[in-house]
């Protein structure tokens, strides 16, 4: 079977330059024409010269299909997520760190969304001293930042939805994720509505509108 080698190209790299990479690879063929080789002569495969073709030793001479190409996220041009999530709050396990003092966690329902230190300043008052009495509220939090050495993302509580799994927070969670505006509508936009009740359209309209009731 075709095997991909993949090599991780970063800054290191850069500074020893293209030849570097390149005797990386190389020294990877090798081995693994090696590795291969041995593999056949313990299953019984035997070779006729006929079989064995140029060896290859630069790699840019190799078809595509056994290179794997990398690439490195240089810049976001558009954040496409609201950074809003719902999810839960907990103490953090370490109760000995100045962390734990300053945050809680929480953790998102959204796994696909980082877990959040939160300030325990956000937080219910009585957070600390009863957990377990939020282990089933849902909030809402919002990411403001995530540093690059920090396996958690920061954010701040925006607001308390109410108990998991009943209709009305779940449904506004998931309109706060996809930032979708459910406020109430204006007394301006009311206005714009036909005010006369009740209303039909009028023969007129119906004659130049497509009718898709």
């Amino acid at each position: 079977p075709d095997v991909i080698i993949e090599a991780q190209f970063d800054d290191n790299d850069a500074e020893h330059g293209q030849d570097h990479l390149q005797d990386v690879l190389t020294d990877d063929i090798k081995k693994l024409s090696l590795d291969t080789g041995e593999k056949g002569k313990a299953a019984g495969v035997h070779r006729t010269k006929q079989d064995d073709g140029p060896k290859v030793n630069d790699p840019r001479l190799l078809p595509d299909e056994f290179l794997q190409r990398t690439a490195k996220v240089v810049y976001i041009l558009e954040k496409k997520h609201s950074r809003a999530a719902t999810g839960f709050i907990k103490l953090l396990a370490d109760r000995n760190s100045e962390l734990f003092k300053r945050c809680a966690m929480f953790s998102p329902v959204d796994h696909r969304v980082p877990r959040v230190y939160v300030p325990l300043a956000d937080c219910p008052p009585d957070f600390v001293t009863k957990p377990e009495a939020y282990s089933q509220m849902l909030f809402i939090c919002r990411i403001v930042d995530w540093k690059e050495d920090s396996n958690f993302a920061s954010g701040q509580l925006c607001k308390s939805l109410g108990q998991a799994g009943e209709i009305e927070p779940e449904s506004e969670g998931i309109l706060t994720e996809y930032g979708v505006d459910f406020s109430d509508f204006s007394p301006e936009v009311l206005e714009c509505l036909p005010q006369n009740l009740p209303w039909v359209i009028s023969p007129g309209e119906l004659a130049k509108r497509r009718d898709l009731r």
